[in-house]
């Protein structure tokens, strides 16, 4: 085994689930045992990360990142393989973890620095910073069953960073906080990073996996999909979304939840609105979306369609801030693209999704249709803007014959 501060070889995670409910009435017939398959959370999974590290591991809903995070923490063992972890660890993996409801919020600063390894004395030179950075000063002695999540986050992170940890496990608990406690995090980790601390990083917030992380894994259905720079990780991650998303529209299954209308919607070219357009013109398609839910960070999908149904390209918003829309929120998309499309008839379709892509907030129910027209010689999905020459001569669309002449 090497010097680094965490290393899993081969590890994997299996759990039973029952394949039918539970009844009284046969639980308690003799030898009656309930069906059970095993599912494995985690598979074959080898990870090495070194001291100092900063690490994010993403990937869609159940794709193994909060198992993997306990395990590191030590909450559950793995089922085969070998895991070792070096050094004091810090885990923030769910809200209130380690919190005793009845306790005030001082009382649970203490026992979870105590849990954290230090001493009481310890705690004490740390208690004021630990508040003020929670910005809890007005409820530390309130019970924290009173405690909003919000609030479960401010001082569960605020304790963890300030027990000098060697490795800092985060799981998307920071999701629950507001823009500004969410940046002052993400500058606290900065500086705990640059003393030395080995952070893992789970989270959906891509564009705070790219800042803080220069490595990131991408797990799916609980095996290793990709470890390395961030930008392909985020790559891969963008791939597999839609990947499935198109597996789960064509049979039917993607959840649809609704919550945002689509109140206007234009497609201009560069005198107006219109529906048709020569190739290699500049284009907008221009959205006015209002949101009548809470909704975090959405996703924003256009694809561009041939008339045989064949998808001539298809665009998602990458990696932007998080922000939160509020219900009656109106927001204006634009998509901007150049029509580099040989002649027919293409629609655009629209959606609006979740931020990990599997809910959809809004589907267009009839796209956008524009004719591009044909430029002579030219066939298929793309118009390349092709020129060819004879003797370095271009030869030339002549509208009048329909030859290309010099």
């Amino acid at each position: 085994m090497s010097d680094a501060a965490i290393e899993l070889q081969d590890v994997g995670k299996r759990y039973w689930k029952l394949d039918e409910r539970a009844m009284l009435l046969r639980s308690l017939l003799p030898f009656a045992r309930p069906q059970r398959t095993e599912f494995w959370a985690l598979r074959d999974i080898d990870l090495e990360i070194g001291k100092g590290d900063v690490v994010g591991v993403i990937g869609r809903n159940g794709a193994g990142k909060t198992t993997l995070l306990r395990m590191l923490a030590g909450v559950t063992r793995p089922t085969t393989g070998r895991l070792r972890v070096r050094g004091r660890v810090a885990p923030l993996i769910s809200v209130g973890v380690g919190f005793h409801r009845e306790m005030s919020g001082r009382e649970n600063v203490y026992v979870n620095g105590m849990l954290l390894g230090l001493s009481k004395r310890e705690v004490d030179r740390r208690f004021d910073a630990i508040v003020e950075f929670s910005e809890l000063e007005d409820f530390i002695d309130t019970p924290v069953k009173f405690y909003s999540s919000g609030m479960f986050m401010r001082l569960g992170f605020a304790a963890a960073v300030h027990t000098d940890p060697e490795v800092l496990l985060v799981d998307e608990v920071l999701a629950v906080g507001d823009v500004a406690f969410q940046v002052k995090c993400a500058e606290r980790m900065k500086q705990i990073r640059e003393a030395g601390t080995t952070i893992v990083l789970v989270s959906h917030n891509l564009h705070s996996v790219r800042v803080l992380c220069p490595r990131a894994v991408v797990l799916n259905r609980g095996r290793t999909e990709f470890d390395g720079p961030v930008e392909g990780a985020i790559a891969r991650h963008h791939e597999i979304l839609t990947e499935e998303a198109e597996a789960h529209h064509a049979v039917g299954e993607q959840h649809y939840l609704g919550g945002v209308d689509v109140e206007e919607r234009e497609l201009l070219g560069p005198d107006g609105p219109t529906h048709y357009v020569d190739a290699n013109t500049p284009m907008r398609l221009r959205l006015k979306a209002r949101f009548d839910r809470d909704v975090d960070s959405p996703l924003f999908a256009f694809t561009i369609l041939a008339t045989d149904g064949t998808i001539a390209s298809r665009i998602i918003t990458p990696l932007i801030p998080y922000r939160r829309f509020a219900p009656g929120q109106d927001v204006l998309v634009e998509l901007k693209f150049t029509a580099r499309l040989a002649g027919g008839t293409y629609r655009i379709a629209e959606s609006i999704t979740t931020s990990d892509g599997l809910g959809v907030l809004y589907s267009s129910p009839v796209p956008v249709t524009f004719e591009v027209g044909t430029r002579h010689g030219t066939y298929g999905i793309a118009d390349l803007d092709s020129v060819v020459t004879l003797d370095g001569v271009a030869l030339r669309e002549e509208r009048a014959s329909g030859l290309g002449v010099p």
